[in-house]
């Protein structure tokens, strides 16, 4: 219980700043630039540039948002990577999807069979109401 009373702690990583920029074709989605910078403001020469994109795939449910790195060290590459990145992003999303409704599928509880006569024992539920885990 000593955990429960610490109060969290927030703090900026002062050594890892980045400035951030935006790109959208407004249609796609957009491509951040994450450009290294030091406790100044400053661009820091010795980290690379960053590229991440953004777009949504759209299920029954509604819009799935869809965060993905991007190779390259300019924007017009970060650019024509998107597609190519944006498209192994889906499918990583979608194995979990997949993985996700399976976990869900094992984990419902299965009555156990029911007694001999097909009766219920005892008035309850047939199988005595056990439960058996999958």
């Amino acid at each position: 219980m000593a955990d429960e009373d610490q109060e969290l702690e927030i703090r900026m990583d002062g050594q890892n700043l980045y400035r951030e920029e935006i790109f959208t074709d407004r249609r796609v989605g957009t491509i951040q630039r994450l450009t290294p910078v030091d406790g100044d403001g400053q661009v820091d020469t010795a980290r690379e540039v960053v590229f991440v994109g953004q777009t949504q795939l759209l299920t029954r449910a509604g819009p799935l948002p869809l965060s993905f790195d991007i190779p390259g060290t300019t924007l017009k590459e970060a650019a024509d990577n998107f597609a190519a990145s944006a498209n192994v992003a889906v499918e990583d999303a979608m194995q979990k999807l997949e993985e996700m409704r399976r976990e869900a599928a094992s984990s419902i509880i299965v009555p156990q069979g029911g007694a001999p006569g097909g009766g219920m024992p005892g008035g309850g539920v047939p199988g005595g109401g056990k439960i058996r885990m999958p």
